[in-house]
């Protein structure tokens, strides 16, 4: 023994007491390397106690390695255990031995280790088959754990439980039990009715209860079929003996395993065995549940991320993408099938930064990128911010066409006014006509212009007043259109009103102003000539409205741009035709305010088509179908 074992004052008399002890007593630290190896150990095992202690004795043989793991789990979470065993000598032959495990602890209860008593067994013939029987049933118990362990589902973990339960101790049949707070609920069965799954019981009346209140970890229990009918998992004829484990997950009782003996009986051997698959199932159990916790927390994550409406993709170390959830597909076209295992369709920003890049889809993205400093991958989000950057460059361009389309006029009033001021009496009255006019008409641009920016203003923040009365449409047409025709000797206008084209609801004003944007459209940016016709009809109790024109059309990705703010079918075109792109939003939102509707289409042959709607008046009235 250890000269230097312990520093207490007390520690003589333990030394002389271990050292005179006729067994053979090791003393264990939790890594179990040797503290103590008294004179009997030396005897017994053909070790020198110097050349045992500070290292692991080499007394376990390899096949009762797991065995011994799971003893010593239980006399950590429990009490001492005896059992029946092998051991090695140091010739390399066995030694059939009994074995006495209890824990070693400090005085605030924390375990120090383990001290194991050794004794010689008789060799007989008996013994030597049980211990021959029980060494048969370890090896077993050995791959029934191996299997267990593989198992990561819990499900399975708990039926093969069970099977292996009935299968080790010869019990006619099995299950386990789960323990609910003060419920038990049958979840494994073996050997047992199917329609038993998921019975449930009352803890504290139940055997476990019984079994939990002493403090042990197995319990046999034996009487007659009368005395366990009472007990849900009992279904079994001939029932004489029922043996249960507890099970514990982190220390604490997760739930029980039950061997039915009918047929069979039950000894040392049998609740040994049970004792020690309860050990190994709390692992497993433990390891299936943290398994399955890991899958939830993946899926949870897997859900949030493909559910997002950022692109989202995870890189490797090598930077090739790993995963690439729905809305990166959406927003880049490239699909995860093709961009995992390479590199992203775009540049990335260094960590921490945003970087602001255009696809070759004309797409605009904000990308930014964060490292995992544990894993080294990089998670990369990225967002559509195509609207945001062309309503950026739109308002730019609205500020400079607005500048522009303020500055010429406002110029020219400018420019006549100074020459009336400072010329006044040189001119003649013609002359001085001609530039009043001039001034009185850019006046009435500027006005016009303001009053398309006011009214913008007001669409935006929906601040229209709307008053919706039954009024004449084809006679705000015909007022709109009358003198049309003589106003351009390059353009025909046809105007189509029916006789009994019905009235609408609406609001008169806002109309005369809608209608007055189209009719200026369509002589705008027509500026080759052409025929452009006006025609009303009525279509299912609504009232169609439709201006056409020959001119430069609007391609078919632009049929719903041009009703917004600043935009114009062809930005190109701004300076040709003039205007802040500011009157399609405002017919639009007019049309809306009444309740009708305002759409632009590719007329046949070239050219487009506006499409106005109102509801006829009173065309709901008395009908079940909404107004639209």
């Amino acid at each position: 023994m250890s000269d230097d074992w312990g520093d207490n004052p007390d520690d003589g008399l333990a030394r002389a007491v271990i050292a005179s002890s006729p067994n053979a007593v090791v003393v264990l630290d939790r890594d179990l390397t040797v503290l103590a190896w008294n004179p009997a150990a030396e005897r017994l095992f053909g070790h020198r106690a110097a050349d045992m202690v500070g290292r692991r004795a080499p007394l376990v043989p390899e096949e009762l390695v797991a065995e011994l793991n799971a003893v010593l789990e239980r006399v950590r979470t429990g009490g001492p255990v005896s059992l029946r065993t092998r051991r090695l000598h140091s010739d390399g032959s066995a030694l059939e031995v009994g074995v006495d495990i209890s824990a070693l602890r400090s005085e605030a209860g924390a375990l120090l280790g383990y001290v194991t008593v050794h004794h010689p067994t008789r060799g007989d013939v008996a013994a030597r088959e049980r211990a021959a029987r029980r060494t048969m049933l370890v090896r077993r118990l050995t791959d029934v754990v191996a299997g267990i362990n593989a198992e990561l589902e819990l499900e399975p973990v708990l039926d093969r439980i069970a099977a292996s339960l009935t299968e080790l101790t010869g019990a006619d049949a099995g299950g386990f039990v789960l323990i609910e707070d003060e419920r038990l609920r049958l979840v494994s069965t073996h050997g047992l009715p199917g329609g038993l799954k998921g019975a449930t019981a009352d803890l504290r009346t139940s055997l476990v209860g019984k079994l939990l209140r002493t403090g042990k970890t197995v319990l046999l229990e034996t009487g007659d079929h009368a005395m366990l009918d009472e007990l849900i998992w009992s279904k079994l004829p001939g029932l004489h003996t029922i043996a249960l484990g507890v099970a514990a997950v982190g220390g604490r009782p997760y739930g029980a395993l039950y061997a039915l003996f009918a047929e069979h009986t039950a000894g040392h051997v049998e609740l040994e065995l049970l004792e020690l698959l309860a050990g190994h199932a709390g692992i497993a159990l433990a390891n299936a549940m943290a398994y399955q916790d890991v899958v939830r927390q993946r899926a949870h994550e897997r859900a949030v991320v493909d559910a997002s409406a950022d692109g989202i993709a995870v890189l490797d170390r090598a930077g090739l993408v790993t995963q690439w959830n729905p809305a990166a597909e959406e927003l880049t076209g490239v699909p995860a099938a093709r961009v995992i295992g390479g590199r992203p369709p775009f540049p990335l920003p260094a960590p921490g930064e945003k970087l602001t890049t255009q696809l070759p889809s004309g797409r605009w993205l904000d990308v930014v990128s964060a490292e995992i400093g544990e894993t080294g991958e990089v998670v990369v989000d990225f967002r559509d911010v195509t609207r945001a950057k062309e309503l950026e460059e739109a308002k730019d361009l609205f500020l400079a066409t607005t500048s522009h389309e303020l500055r010429t006029p406002i110029t020219v009033v400018q420019g006549f006014a100074g020459t009336l001021d400072a010329r006044w009496d040189k001119l003649t009255d013609a002359e001085r006509r001609a530039a009043v006019r001039t001034i009185a008409e850019r006046s009435r641009a500027l006005g016009q212009l303001m009053d398309h920016l006011l009214l913008g203003a007001r669409a935006g923040a929906e601040k229209f007043k709307i008053r919706l009365e039954s009024f004449d449409l084809g006679e705000r047409l015909r007022a709109a259109t009358l003198g049309l025709p003589v106003l351009s000797d390059r353009h025909q206008v046809e105007v189509d009103i029916p006789g009994d084209l019905p009235p609408v609801d609406g609001d008169a004003l806002a109309t005369d102003i809608l209608l007055g944007q189209l009719l200026e459209n369509a002589f705008k940016y027509s500026p080759d000539g052409g025929l452009i016709r006006v025609h009303a009809r009525r279509e299912d109790g609504r009232v169609v409205v439709a201006v056409e024109d020959e001119g430069v059309g609007i391609a078919p990705e632009d049929r719903e741009r041009v009703f917004e703010r600043f935009v114009q079918a062809d930005s190109g075109d701004r300076r040709r035709f003039g205007g802040v792109g500011l009157g399609l939003y405002i017919a639009r939102s007019l049309a809306r305010a009444q309740g009708g509707e305002l759409t632009a289409h590719s007329r046949p042959g070239g050219g487009t088509r506006m499409r106005f709607v109102l509801d006829a008046a009173g065309a709901y009235i008395g009908s079940d179908t909404p107004k639209r």
